[in-house]
């Protein structure tokens, strides 16, 4: 079975193509927990990526981007956009067959933010990173929004970049965007780095904090940052956005690629698919049942742990 429900209205532009619409999430396999969880997106009844067919930009002459909401705050289950599925729903990630959940590393419950992406983005594994001199980690770029609302797994929201931290993770870039809600109450007075700390204190030193341990537990290693851990402001950050965004217009004009690049509205892609074409993707994803239902697992990421940072 499959439970379909409404995000709102979205409008954004990629080329000379607008996009406009009520976006819908459909999910299936069960809720958050379940092996076989997933949440695809819709669009008129028929199947859109929340990777390629929502715009990076909601509102380009004020500098407010999409955001997809993939992990609400304060949980532990580690969601993402699927970049292998066709149509890029939002997935339980998994190692070594099981479900991932990220510890609790005190005083941290979980994700101490809303986390989620930035559509129509893509860090190069294949380029190295003009900023951090490290390659791309393959995803799109990761946004922290540090709002008073926890969101939805798979809501879509206009959001302010305030500034951006470089996570070096296993040699790889990986951008983390901070950023807070339009229609946040504090979004008025929060529009920089240096905003955040000043009706946030402390904010960005647990999220340097929280990013540093949360692999501790599994028995890696600390994790490290390229500017020794310092954000870079918001104009710094829209560069970095900029530039992933042109990375993914070369990536969905790939002719061949390992990732799932099917589309319903990016004329400049080779793989947009006709409305015929997204029917019957609509029918081997959703018909005759083919996506099985589970229980979720239980949830054992109620321990805390102790992480001494010396």
């Amino acid at each position: 079975m499959h439970a379909l429900r409404r995000l709102g209205s979205m409008r954004g532009l990629f080329g000379a193509r607008s996009y406009s619409s009520k976006i819908q999430t459909m999910q299936v396999g069960g809720p958050v927990g379940a092996p076989a969880h997933r949440l695809y997106f819709a669009r008129n009844g028929l199947p859109v990526s929340p990777w390629h067919d929502i715009p990076l930009m909601a509102n380009s002459s004020t500098n407010e981007y999409n955001m997809v909401v993939e992990i609400p705050r304060w949980t532990n289950a580690k969601l993402e956009i699927n970049t292998l599925a066709p149509f890029n729903p939002i997935t339980h990630d998994t190692k070594n067959g099981q479900l991932r959940y990220v510890a609790n590393v005190f005083p941290y419950k979980g994700y101490i933010w809303n986390y989620g992406a930035l559509p129509q983005t893509y860090e190069d594994p294949h380029e190295v990173d003009a900023h951090t001199q490290c390659v791309g980690d393959g995803d799109p770029i990761d946004v922290l929004e540090v709002g008073q609302s926890v969101c939805a797994e798979g809501s879509v929201h206009k959001v302010k970049v305030l500034g951006a931290l470089a996570l070096i993770d296993g040699e790889e870039t990986d951008w983390k965007v901070l950023a807070i809600r339009s229609d946040d109450p504090q979004s008025q007075v929060i529009n920089t780095v240096g905003d955040l700390e000043v009706h946030m204190p402390g904010l960005v030193a647990a999220t340097v904090d929280w990013f540093t341990k949360y692999k501790v537990p599994d028995g890696k290693p600390p994790n490290t940052w390229a500017f020794d851990a310092k954000p870079k402001d918001d104009v710094y950050a829209r560069d970095v956005i900029r530039t992933a965004h042109a990375s993914w217009k070369k990536l969905v004009q790939t002719a061949h690629s390992d990732l799932a690049l099917s589309n319903a509205s990016v004329d400049e892609s080779l793989h947009r698919m006709s409305k015929e074409g997204q029917g019957d993707a609509y029918n081997a994803l959703f018909g005759r049942g083919s996506v099985p239902t589970a229980e979720p697992s239980e949830d054992a990421n109620s321990k805390w742990h102790y992480i001494s940072s010396r």
